[in-house]
């Protein structure tokens, strides 16, 4: 049963404390750490690293006495959610989870016990419920965040929002969790392939930054960044037209022509490959020597 798989690899999870630090804790104790220590320099600091008696824009910005809007800041920060230092510690539960029974050889006592689909979907809904506890880590570390720095810069905190902040939160919300899904299934179809942890950590990162340098390599083809080809093989432009249609406003009026048919075709392509090549290829294998 599927269930039984998912409560498995939940359970075994639970008892790697250390992956699951590295993969929930880290960011954000670092990330408010950081942000206390910053604000306090700033406030202890703030005539002394003015030039002729003005702040740089971006400290004036800092600095200025208008109310802090703390949801648009959250919403804000759960859109960029996704990104690369996330995905590199999210990276560390993957390449564990995926790979473990390949390490510590045990593929072979428990492929017994259920299907291989069963025991390689169960550990992708591990890693969907790893991923929703770390964003709302995060996202409890981002509103912390807020709060402290109003409270250090002597800032007023505004809570007000638009009528469309539910949506523009879940659906962005809902974007970066998919977004990290989908790096991570690279992990899982590296795991059963190579059969090693540190594949699954790194190919990964190496396919991410394929993709960043894709459209300059695309371009003496003649291949805009915005045609469907390039779409497909980069899916961080996928998940940037849905997320900006998401967004809406002038977000959503820069987008090109099929932007939101290509980022679902997308985002489809590059959740449903890694994933279907992985069962694929974990149904064939030959798990008694792993």
């Amino acid at each position: 049963m599927l269930a039984d798989a998912i409560r498995s690899e939940t359970w075994r999870l639970s008892k790697n404390r250390m992956t699951v630090f590295w993969t929930v804790a880290f960011l954000p104790i670092m990330g408010l750490v950081m942000e206390v220590l910053g604000n306090l320099f700033l406030k202890a600091n703030a005539d002394t690293i003015k030039i002729n008696g003005k702040a740089p824009p971006e400290l004036a910005q800092v600095l200025a006495g208008g109310p802090l809007r703390v949801v648009e800041s959250v919403i804000a920060d759960v859109g960029a959610m996704a990104n690369p230092v996330v995905l590199l510690f999210m990276l560390i539960g993957a390449a564990t989870l995926y790979s473990g029974d390949y390490r510590w050889e045990t593929w072979r006592l428990i492929s017994a016990r259920n299907s291989r689909t069963n025991l390689l979907l169960g550990k992708v809904a591990t890693m969907g419920l790893l991923v929703l506890l770390a964003m709302a880590v995060l996202l409890s570390g981002e509103i912390a965040q807020a709060v402290s720095k109003a409270l250090i810069l002597e800032r007023p905190m505004s809570w007000a929002v638009d009528s469309n902040a539910a949506g523009r939160f879940a659906g962005l919300f809902g974007l970066s969790w998919l977004a990290i899904m989908q790096f991570t299934l690279i992990g899982l179809l590296t795991a059963v392939a190579t059969r090693s942890l540190l594949a699954a950590l790194f190919a990964p990162i190496v396919v991410g930054v394929a993709q960043v340098f894709s459209p300059q390599a695309l371009a003496p083809m003649g291949i805009g960044p915005d045609d469907w080809i390039a779409v497909l093989v980069n899916p961080a432009t996928a998940f940037g037209y849905l997320k900006a249609s998401v967004i809406g406003g002038l977000a959503a009026q820069g987008l090109p022509d099929q932007a939101l048919l290509k980022g679902v075709v997308g985002v489809a392509l590059w959740v449903l490959w890694p994933l279907l090549a992985a069962l694929a290829w974990f149904k064939r294998q030959d798990l008694s020597k792993e």
